[in-house]
Parts: C-alpha cells; structure tokens; sequence
C-alpha cells in the first residue's frame, strides 16, 4: 500500500515554477528542484516524474492562468476596455526582473519541444484573442476607430506588454515604462484615455 503524501502539491508546484522562472529549463537541476521544494529527489520522481515533466506540468499550470487572467479582464463595461488594457501594460507582473514563465519557457524550450511549442502557441493565441476582444469593445464604445483592424491592434497591445517586460528585466524604470505603456494605448485610441 502507497503511502499518503506528506507535502503539499500546490507549494510544492509554485516553488518548483519559481526556481524554473528564475534559472530556465536548462539552468535548473534536479538537485536544484529538490532544494527548492525541500523533496528529495525520489519523492519528486515519484510524485511528478523527470524535470521535463514536472517542467511541462508547472508551465501548463502557468499557462492557464494566464489563460483565465485574458478571460477575466474581457469581462466588464464596454467603455472601460481601454482601461483595462491600459491597467495590463502597468500590471506588476511587468517589473519582475526574472519575467514570465509564458516568456521564458518559450524562448529557452518551443525550438526544441514541441508540447511546450504548443501550448505556448494557445497561451499565446489566448493572449491575442483577448485584446483583439477588448479592442472591439473599445470600437463599440465609440474609444476607437471602428474601421482599424483590431486583430492587428491587440496584437500591437500583446507585443507592447511583452516588449514592456523585457524593458523591465533589463532595468528601464517604471515611469517610462508605463508612457510607453500610455503612448501605445493612446496611439489607438480616438481621444485621450483618462481613469
């Protein structure tokens, strides 16, 4: 008969993200893993399989809820779209130096594996669909051209939120960060954006 676990899996879970996010994939060891979640390495085994997956499952877990953070800021009143844009490309998650896992994972990994290829290309698809979401209903609140392509300007919105963090990682100060931030909302908006 198994024994039952005596750790918890979630803490376990966010830790072992916690150290991926911090040293990649490749910059992670097992030994590094254990140390971090405080398992030793037989029970990492045993409870999540090799790095690689224990890896793919802490990067799914990332990714949705990524996925269900796009699915929330969807939902609210027509004419505050752009200001939850807006909010998105100020959101804290920016200045962590180490980045997203979403980011990261895709950088280091989707040339050379192809699950995490592809859920990164959901999350990923996720991410556009949202903003192209909140873009239309920027259109529908009269805040935007209603003839501009909001497929290509929630993508301009997706690839300003990833180019903010890469800022944030390489140590551009908030304040600049978030007129760029500003400037890139305010580029597709009819009027002045105000909170």
């Amino acid at each position: 008969m198994a024994r039952p676990r005596k750790f918890d899996e979630g803490d376990v879970l966010d830790a072992a993200r916690q150290r991926f996010t911090e040293t990649g994939y490749h910059g992670t060891s097992v030994d590094d893993l254990s140390h971090a979640t405080g398992l030793s390495k037989g029970s990492l085994y045993g409870a999540f399989g090799d790095k690689h997956a224990l890896f793919q499952r802490v990067f799914d877990d990332y990714c949705d809820g990524s996925d269900a953070m796009a699915a929330a800021r969807v939902d609210g009143p027509e004419d505050e779209a752009l200001l939850r844009l807006r909010a998105w490309l100020h959101s804290p998650e920016i200045t962590d130096r180490f980045g997203c896992l979403l980011s990261k994972g895709t950088a280091e990994l989707a040339s050379e594996d192809a699950a995490i290829a592809a859920r990164s290309l959901a999350a990923y698809c996720t991410l556009l669909d949202s903003c192209q979401q909140l873009v239309e209903q920027a259109q529908r609140a009269g805040l935007v051209d209603p003839e501009a392509d909001a497929s290509a300007l929630g993508g301009l919105v997706l690839t300003t939120h990833r180019g903010l963090e890469a800022l944030a990682k390489a140590g551009v100060d908030p304040a600049t960060r978030n007129r760029i931030a500003d400037a890139a909302i305010g580029s597709i908006a009819l009027s002045p954006v105000r909170s």
